[in-house]
């Protein structure tokens, strides 16, 4: 829903608003057509939250103090990195999500899947093909992803997610959620662009020479809403889908170090086995 509304053409647009999206989707492609391009995220995504997760807390430790500037530090170095694998998987992502648009049964399918989708980008344009939108990429991943950790570490803080808490899931869930929400607000008009240039070249027209072409060309046919296609299904994907990222994260760290802890003690029957937590 969000690259479909994103990148309609303004002067015949398919699209009333979010809800007709998705209703005009499953009417024309049917409920698979939701899923189109799910390849690419199940292939990348693993990678990149453990890439960033594991980035955010040695950049953090490498800074030596737990502040809101450095979590806001170490965040933005984990966004920074992960756009070698988040560019080219959005990438095949995006042109999948707009193959057969409005067709039921594809009538000429260009790609097969995402991983063909980068093979047959790569052999016509190479690597600067693969990377297409990495500078809208890193400028919208960097800040994002400093905002997504420095929220979470002040969301915990005030709501005083102890482990001892009985409460602690819901609140580590409703801070990652929130802090998904952030995230995305913050850099939400860069992403426009991105998907933009990434579906430019789709039916063999190109239109933006880059990013400031881009940015002049949808302002100047639609105004500033332009940079707020799709927002509201964004806002309604990020926070369930942070909110169990986060979540999942936390609470996995959590029962690891307690079985760390346990097994730095002496055996005796006064060890007490970890909690589910």
């Amino acid at each position: 829903l969000q690259v479909r509304l994103q990148v309609q053409n303004v002067e015949k647009p398919l699209y009333r608003g979010t809800f007709h999206c998705f209703q005009s989707i499953i009417k024309q492609e049917s409920a698979f057509g939701l899923y189109k391009g799910i390849g690419s995220p199940m292939m990348g995504l693993t990678f990149i939250n453990a890439l960033v997760f594991g980035v955010q807390g040695n950049t953090l430790r490498a800074l030596g103090k737990d502040t809101p500037l450095n979590q806001f530090i170490a965040g933005s170095a984990a966004g920074a990195i992960q756009c070698v694998i988040c560019c080219p998987m959005e990438l095949a992502k995006t042109r999948m999500q707009l193959q057969g648009t409005g067709e039921y049964k594809l009538k000429t399918k260009n790609y097969k899947n995402s991983l063909d989708c980068l093979i047959k980008i790569y052999r016509k344009e190479g690597l600067r093909g693969i990377n297409r939108g990495m500078v809208s990429t890193f400028i919208r991943e960097t800040p994002s992803f400093g905002f997504y950790f420095l929220t979470y570490d002040c969301m915990t803080r005030y709501l005083g997610c102890e482990a001892e808490d009985s409460f602690v899931i819901p609140k580590l869930l409703f801070s990652g959620g929130i802090s998904g929400i952030v995230s995305w607000l913050s850099t939400y008009p860069v992403d426009v662009i991105k998907s933009r240039l990434q579906a430019d070249g789709v039916g063999g027209v190109t239109q933006y020479k880059g990013i400031l072409d881009c940015v002049r060309k949808s302002y100047h046919d639609e105004g500033w809403r332009v940079f707020t296609r799709g927002l509201t299904s964004t806002l309604l994907r990020a926070f369930p889908v942070n909110a169990a990222t986060f979540a999942t994260v936390t609470v996995f760290l959590m029962y690891m170090r307690s079985e760390d802890d346990l097994r730095g003690c002496e055996p005796g029957p006064a060890i007490q086995q970890p909690s589910s937590l």
